[in-house]
């Protein structure tokens, strides 16, 4: 039996089924209050990436791994198609999952990432974990105080310090598997290499204030993903579903209905 994934699923058993893949250093509750909103319609599938979250940790942080999570997690819970929607990381995942395994994909959704490599926007983040002495810390105050030379940004150093979690006897330590998510991260930025061409629904969403797709990136996206179509969520960066939840879902609506 390969490791399972840890998941949650919201909504009815009987009506379609939606997989949300996180980003880098996310987990599956960053998208909590989506999935709330989008268990109305769908059966919706969270999950924490290998080396993320409470799932298990293992040294291959590769996308090939994520996508045989994902196919093991839905043919664990009788799911031979599904929507599958992901963001940045995850988003890649769910390209690479879509190229691999096209017959369980109906409709491809990636949020904010193209498949090309990206410049190393991380590294200090790496350092923060590494740096902090977060075995001597004592409350939350004090780690958000460690943590703002490295994330000055209040957004980015809460959803950084959703990584680390109390010791019993004190102090904190990292719930992710920080050496693999390390080792892999030239790939997890690096460009993508497709087999196939996928012919079934895509659609990409990206913040208007983000730059993570331009309009450059959209000719090579249309190569593998001739049906893509381009949203624009206003008022939002990279975290497009956390910076501006309404207009993300009223575009994500828009999109699945």
């Amino acid at each position: 039996m390969t490791n399972l994934v840890n998941h949650r699923i919201y909504g009815d058993e009987n009506v379609r089924p939606l997989y949300i893949l996180h980003g880098i250093f996310g987990m599956l509750d960053n998208w909590h209050l989506a999935a709330q909103q989008l268990a109305k319609d769908f059966r919706v599938i969270t999950f924490d990436a290998r080396n993320h979250g409470k799932s298990f940790h293992d040294a291959d942080s590769g996308y090939q791994a994520m996508a045989e999570d994902l196919r093991s997690l839905m043919l664990h819970l009788g799911d031979s198609q599904a929507i599958v929607m992901g963001h940045s990381m995850g988003g890649k995942t769910a390209m690479y999952f879509a190229d691999t395994y096209p017959e369980m994909v109906e409709h491809l959704i990636v949020v904010d990432i193209a498949p090309k490599r990206y410049v190393p926007g991380h590294l200090g983040y790496f350092r923060a974990f590494k740096e902090v002495s977060l075995q001597t810390l004592n409350s939350r105050k004090e780690a958000e105080e460690a943590f703002l030379p490295y994330a000055p940004d209040m957004g980015v150093r809460q959803f950084l310090l959703k990584n680390i979690e109390p010791l019993p006897g004190g102090g904190y330590a990292t719930k992710s598997n920080l050496e693999a998510i390390e080792n892999a991260y030239h790939e997890i930025i690096g460009e993508l290499q497709f087999q196939h061409v996928f012919l079934k629904r895509a659609d990409f969403i990206a913040g208007s204030k983000s730059g993570y797709i331009k309009e450059e990136d959209k000719d090579p996206i249309l190569q593998y993903f001739p049906t893509a179509q381009f949203h624009e969520v206003a008022n939002a960066g990279h975290w497009v579903h956390a910076e501006n939840p309404a207009g993300f879902l009223a575009c994500l609506n828009e999109i699945l209905r």
